[in-house]
């Protein structure tokens, strides 16, 4: 995941920005990580008037220089330590392209253009889940089998303050549980199944590649 199980089989939402500052040649990562109290707190929500400030348009385009230079399918503003409940969203073909088709297919993996939700209120449709490998750049090096609503609709704003409503399935629904568990302090880590947790070399040498279904039954899971 770490390219082929984090941007492919899911990069998260963390970020590395060419704003990051350099100290003696090294560019400084400015991904927040696991244990960073910012990542705890329920974000609290954009204003209009702060909507139409060019400081929350900046962190936009900040938060979705870094998403792809990560590169990453989606970047929570808790993920670079602002606590706002607004977030990034794009999956680039070129992030697909480590999947086979048959990886791409079940997951329901299609290139998404780049989205931005504000104040995103999220509402699961139907009671079908699905179980994937998730990673997180604020969980750095690690990947963990996850289970999540198969379909799901969001409402927000978007950057300029319309009202937006995306009903989506598949990786693209994914993705926004993901985010907006960024958005009220919850991590992949909280949900996923223990035993499935691995490094993302481990992970990635293991399963690359296979069905979900021979997956679960490596790993002994029965959801």
């Amino acid at each position: 995941m770490r390219y082929a199980l984090l941007a492919a089989v899911f990069a998260t939402a963390c970020v590395t920005s060419s704003q990051a500052t350099r100290a003696g040649g090294a560019v400084e990562n400015p991904i927040v990580q696991v244990g960073h109290p910012v990542l705890r707190e329920r974000a609290k929500d954009v204003t209009k008037e702060q909507l139409a400030t060019p400081e929350f348009q900046a962190l936009v385009a900040r938060m979705t220089e870094a998403m792809r230079q990560a590169p990453g399918v989606g970047l929570a503003a808790p993920q670079l330590g602002v606590p706002l409940r607004v977030f990034v969203l794009e999956d680039r073909a070129e992030l697909q392209a480590s999947l086979t088709p048959g990886e791409l297919g079940e997951r329901e993996r299609v290139p998404v253009p780049l989205r931005v939700i504000v104040n995103p209120t999220l509402t699961p449709i139907g009671d079908e889940r699905v179980t994937f490998f998730e990673g997180c750049l604020s969980v750095s090096g690690y990947a963990a089998l996850v289970e999540r609503w198969r379909e799901v609709e969001v409402s927000g704003l978007d950057e300029k303050g319309e009202p937006v409503t995306w009903r989506v399935k598949g990786w693209p629904a994914r993705i926004l549980q993901h985010e907006t568990d960024h958005l009220d302090g919850v991590i992949y880590i909280d949900r996923m199944l223990p035993r499935t947790f691995g490094t993302l070399p481990q992970v990635k040498a293991r399963f690359g590649g296979k069905p979900i279904a021979d997956i679960k039954e490596a790993l002994g899971v029965t959801k």
